[in-house]
């Protein structure tokens, strides 16, 4: 199956995605919710407090003139009251008995006028209708089950000299006519918003997830072996920067299966020659030299030399593996660091002999006391000499420099050869790293300059590497503490 279709299989199942998705349409319906909350509890309510409150307003300017000027000498008044409202107004003599009535601003004949008929008997029969012929003024809202029908308004008048009363009814039914139908709009915005939200939600979790599940295919990949897996995702946010990360670890562990069978490789040919010369150094023991005295000395001599050869690269694997493991413990004292890089040179002055190298040693003094690891530093000094050894051209010669600085010194192993390419200094101290053992005799195992920084770190050491002039340098620095 191709890892696109792993990819779009991964997305339909994604649990991220369902989330993403779910979280998004949560939102919508709280925001549905929150729209029908608005409408329901504070629209209507909102719009009948409005109406009442621009009633009040549209009467305002003319009640003082309503309490003294004669209603039948001006015939736009009782038309502008019906207008002012938007709703019905009845003229009602003294007696009680309608006079004239008006909706909208027109006449209105209540014998012809049904539902105005029953707009006036509803009037008629409710208390307020008491208080106005006692000349009282009111305002009554009419509610039927908790809701506003209706605003009515009893104002004392004079027409043709007589005491007369003006009664203004409002009705909310248009209002409530018109919330209905915002309603039901509200009901198809509603479904077709949670429709569009859910199919955008969905498109907007599975292009969001899709980066996610292709790092993740590329990162199990990379799990099962196959590091020449990539994302490829050009993006530029945080996913294009992870993308970026897993691209930089597949490379890395590229380097370091590529290191590793190097590693093998080296190890394996390292191995092979000492055993080879072993067994037929022993062979010739047995089956030629074995009553030679000096010729079985000799043939026993090479075969010690190249068994403890063969031990000195499995013991800088072993003792680089319980490093990194910390398994292994620095045990500190006192020592003259003087003392024991004699000691590391004399060890290793029959390698470079072999090459017609020479070492010299350059010390300011013969005693320096350092709190240090003896057998580590001693580590960390010979493999630095075996490193030397390796780079330095037949005939060469190598230095052991020891450099008084303040309250510390400084050790410096230099020999002449190809510098290091600068790009390339800070790999030399990676595990299995070989570059700069591209000019040597490729000797060793790769891990010896790895064993010195782990070591040089363990002892909060500075160390590098310097090239100039021809000669490489790698250098350390010591701490020289007096002791108490």
């Amino acid at each position: 199956m191709s890892t696109n279709k792993k990819v779009k299989q991964n997305i339909l199942r994604s649990r991220m995605a369902l989330r993403l998705w779910g979280t998004m349409m949560v939102l919508v319906l709280l925001a549905v919710a929150f729209m029908w909350a608005i409408q329901i509890f504070m629209l209507e309510k909102n719009y009948a407090n409005a109406t009442i409150h621009e009633v009040q307003e549209q009467l305002n300017p003319i009640m003082e003139d309503l309490k003294t000027e004669d209603l039948a000498y001006d015939a736009k008044l009782i038309p502008y009251l019906s207008k002012s409202i938007n709703g019905k107004m009845l003229l009602v003599s003294n007696q009680g008995e309608p006079i004239e009535m008006y909706s909208y601003g027109h006449p209105i004949n209540l014998q012809e006028a049904h539902t105005e008929s029953l707009v006036w008997q509803g009037i008629k029969a409710s208390g307020e209708y008491q208080k106005i012929l006692a000349g009282e003024p009111y305002n009554k809202e009419i509610r039927y089950e908790g809701r506003l029908n209706a605003y009515e308004i009893g104002i004392p008048v004079v027409y043709y000299g007589q005491q007369a009363y003006v009664i203004l009814f409002r009705s909310f039914g248009e209002l409530y006519t018109v919330l209905e139908m915002n309603r039901e709009q509200l009901i198809v915005l509603s479904i077709i918003l949670s429709i569009a939200t859910a199919i955008l939600a969905g498109i907007l979790s599975l292009r969001f997830t899709r980066p996610i599940l292709v790092i993740k295919n590329t990162v199990d990949r990379l799990a099962k072996g196959d590091l020449a897996a990539t994302p490829g995702l050009k993006l530029k946010d945080e996913l294009g920067q992870l993308s970026g990360s897993v691209e930089e670890l597949g490379r890395a562990l590229q380097r370091v299966d590529l290191l590793r069978k190097e590693i093998i490789a080296n190890v394996s040919h390292e191995l092979r020659s000492p055993l080879a010369l072993i067994n037929g150094y022993a062979e010739m023991v047995r089956d030629i030299h074995y009553k030679d005295d000096i010729k079985r000395e000799e043939d026993l001599n090479l075969i010690i030399k190249e068994a403890g050869r063969m031990s000195e690269m499995v013991n800088d694997i072993m003792d680089y593996s319980q490093l990194q493991a910390g398994y292994l413990q620095l045990s500190k004292d006192w020592y003259n660091l003087h003392e024991i890089i004699e000691s590391e040179i004399e060890h290793c002055e029959q390698s470079a002999a072999e090459h017609q190298s020479k070492i010299t040693l350059e010390s300011p003094e013969a005693e320096i006391p350092v709190l240090v690891d003896a057998l580590k530093i001693s580590q960390v000094l010979r493999n630095l000499l075996y490193n030397a050894i390796n780079h330095t051209k037949d005939g060469g010669s190598i230095v052991v420099a020891i450099t008084g600085l303040d309250r510390s010194y400084k050790i410096s192993v230099i020999n002449q050869g190809e510098p290091i390419p600068v790009e390339e200094r800070e790999a030399i101290w990676e595990r299995y790293q070989r570059s700069q053992h591209q000019a040597g005799r490729r000797q060793g195992t790769g891990i010896g300059l790895s064993i010195v920084s782990t070591i040089l770190k363990a002892h909060d050491m500075p160390y590098g590497v310097d090239c100039a002039d021809g000669n490489t340098a790698f250098w350390f620095i010591c701490p020289t503490t007096q002791r108490n």
